[in-house]
């Protein structure tokens, strides 16, 4: 409610475009069939650096970064208002680590660990940290390992947060952790050859134990998955949307949905 010039009460209507937004957004709502909702949705956040670029001129990177680190946090809520069950994150690749300035990475890093407790702060969400921790500052691992520790034992949403995230990096550490174990059992090499199968290779992934994505979303125009979930994603669905990621509506999301719902899954067939 404001005041009026009388001194009375005069009532606070939305705009007319907020009106038709909220309108389509529920249209939107309404043609999603959610008996078909996906299980699990992961994202690639891509765009945080060309917004910066062209929403905060004079302003560092991590304009973008901040912004894009807020919208991971509004998705994660849109998220869960759907009732979906596993959401994966990826905010930060083994490639960009490596070519991005130190200058660059340490504000992003700060960003991500602030990230990582807001998403552990949030209901009773339960986040875990998918990722190369061994290539970030030690530091910032521990705060990132601290922060998914205190979600454990939650029944909530479950949130993969990826960080020093690359395909090739998570398929080397799965067959270095496999090995192990075989040789910690006797098994020698040869008798692994033999019997070794696909169940096996999935177990030791650093998302071992989940559904693989149902849906994977990417944003900024780009339609390339750039090693995300390569194991995982074998019979997901992908979305790939224009805008930059911190430029990324709810309604653009719903509309992914209502996509996804409306496909005929072959599962490789």
């Amino acid at each position: 409610m404001v005041t009026g010039s009388d001194g009375g009460a005069r009532r606070r209507y939305p705009r007319p475009a907020g009106l038709l937004y909220s309108a389509y957004e529920r249209r939107l709502l309404n043609e999603i069939d959610r008996r078909r909702l996906p299980h699990h949705v992961a994202v690639l956040a891509d765009g945080n650096r060309r917004w910066a670029r062209a929403n905060a001129p004079g302003e560092t990177l991590a304009a973008g970064y901040q912004a894009g680190a807020a919208k991971l946090l509004e998705f994660a809520r849109w998220c869960d208002d759907l009732g979906l069950g596993i959401v994966t994150l990826w905010v930060l690749s083994t490639e960009n680590l490596s070519r991005s300035t130190q200058d660059e990475v340490l504000p992003l890093l700060d960003i991500i660990v602030d990230l990582v407790r807001d998403l552990a702060d949030q209901h009773d969400w339960v986040v875990q940290v998918v990722g190369a921790l061994d290539l970030l500052p030690v530091a910032v691992a521990d705060n990132l390992r601290q922060a998914a520790a205190a979600t454990r034992g939650r029944s909530g949403m479950h949130i993969n947060v990826a960080v020093s995230y690359g395909g090739r990096h998570e398929l080397r550490d799965a067959f270095r952790s496999l090995l192990a174990t075989e040789a910690a059992r006797g098994t020698t090499l040869e008798e692994l050859v033999e019997t070794l199968e696909i169940d096996q290779i999935s177990s030791h992934l650093y998302t071992a134990g989940q559904p693989d994505p149902d849906l994977i979303i990417r944003t900024s125009g780009e339609q390339r998955l750039s090693g995300f979930l390569m194991w995982q994603s074998a019979h997901s669905e992908f979305y790939f949307h224009e805008a930059l990621w911190p430029d990324f509506r709810r309604v653009d999301f719903l509309r992914a949905l209502r996509a996804f719902t409306q496909r005929e899954r072959r599962f490789g067939h």
